[in-house]
């Protein structure tokens, strides 16, 4: 629980307006997943016409799927790469050359269209 703790800590001190809510959910057995809850890219246009908006989820991190837990940094970096994605993180997103895998304009498109990571599909394709 504490280590949830801290990382909503971080994700609400690194983004303060971007996100509505970080919720905690106690549960045993080890349990770490962070799930992610955003507008459907057609929400803004069915709000202008007057209708509810729609969301859709994605599942950023599952300790089981991942074996363990993400570091502050990656968890930082997959979040953004929903609630803002032209936003840039500072020394977060400096890695030797300049980007991080997972940051750049394609994958965070991909990302959006299909809730996986690069290195989610890399290893179903496997």
């Amino acid at each position: 629980m504490l280590r949830a703790a801290y990382f909503a800590q971080e994700l609400l001190s690194t983004f303060p307006t971007s996100l509505g809510e970080v919720s905690l959910v106690p549960t045993t057995g080890g349990v770490f997943t962070v799930d992610i809850v955003f507008p459907s890219p057609q929400s803004d246009q069915k709000a202008a016409n007057g209708h509810y908006q729609t969301t859709q989820s994605a599942r950023l991190w599952d300790r089981k799927a991942e074996g363990g837990f993400p570091e502050v940094k990656k968890l930082k970096q997959l979040v953004r790469n929903v609630v803002d994605p032209l936003r840039d993180l500072g020394h977060i997103d400096r890695g030797h050359n300049g980007k991080e895998p997972g940051t750049t304009t394609d994958e965070i498109s991909s990302f959006m269209s299909t809730g996986q990571s690069s290195t989610e599909k890399a290893e179903e394709s496997i």
